[in-house]
């Protein structure tokens, strides 16, 4: 059985959710009947993680669900990777996932077993769901492409889908050594950057100073919610027969 660990990333308002985060953590809002923080549990353990840490930050003391708690006391001021270095003391092979996705188990399994001591996953099928949630997906969209399946670049602004090779999901792999790594070049980043540094500008960071980052690319099966237009969308057609996202 995978000795992986996993730690949700869910110390953020959401405030693009607008009210229905005003008295509650993103990860706790509703997609089709269920919170978007039990999806992630519910695919993380029937991956065979054994072990779920949550970074918390805002309305912390809602979140009741996981094995090991990590705070922010800074949540407002800061971002995605302030947060992972919450549980910096975590340690060992690490699932990091931010807290506003869903995915299939198998998503999880694929970056268990993947070399590597910083792995990401990439959907090549993100058109679809761009396509679902936006008029203009280049809008959102961000540049991503990679050699002999390592990155070499991503997100940056592009009106070309030539450059758009697959999207980052916000889940991703660390080895001890990964953690390691990921810890040095954070403190290299001058600190008046760091406190709002974002996983992808992270990314870009490790890249620039010739870091390996491998990409496990998937086909869809998963989601992200940043409004409640996504939920809406994502709950309509999860009633439609064979949409190629359906995560469960």
């Amino acid at each position: 059985m995978s000795s992986t660990r996993a730690l949700i990333l869910a110390a953020g308002r959401g405030s693009r959710m607008g009210e229905e985060t005003a008295e509650k953590p993103k990860c706790l809002t509703r997609l089709a009947g269920k919170t978007l923080l039990d999806w992630q549990l519910d695919s993380l353990r029937k991956a065979g993680v054994k072990q779920i840490g949550i970074v918390k930050g805002y309305k912390a003391e809602l979140i009741h669900k996981g094995d090991i708690a990590f705070i922010n006391p800074v949540w407002a001021n800061t971002n995605m990777v302030y947060s992972l270095f919450c549980a910096s003391d975590y340690g060992g092979d690490t699932i990091v996932s931010y807290a506003d996705i869903t995915y299939h188990s198998d998503h999880i399994k694929h970056l268990i077993q993947s070399e590597g001591d910083i792995v990401i996953t990439a959907d090549l099928d993100w058109l679809d769901l761009w396509s679902d949630r936006l008029e203009n997906p280049l809008e959102d969209a961000e540049s991503f492409k990679s050699i002999d399946g390592a990155l070499t670049e991503i997100g940056k602004k592009t009106d070309n889908y030539a450059d758009i090779e697959a999207q980052y999901m916000g889940l991703l792999k660390l080895s001890p050594k990964g953690w390691t790594i990921l810890k040095e070049m954070f403190l290299s980043v001058p600190e008046s950057k760091r406190m709002k540094l974002d996983m992808t500008s992270m990314l870009n960071v490790l890249i620039d100073n010739g870091v390996q980052i491998k990409v496990v690319f998937v086909k869809g099966k998963w989601c992200e919610a940043d409004t409640m237009e996504d939920i809406h969308i994502y709950e309509r057609k999860l009633q439609q027969q064979n949409w190629t996202h359906d995560w469960r």
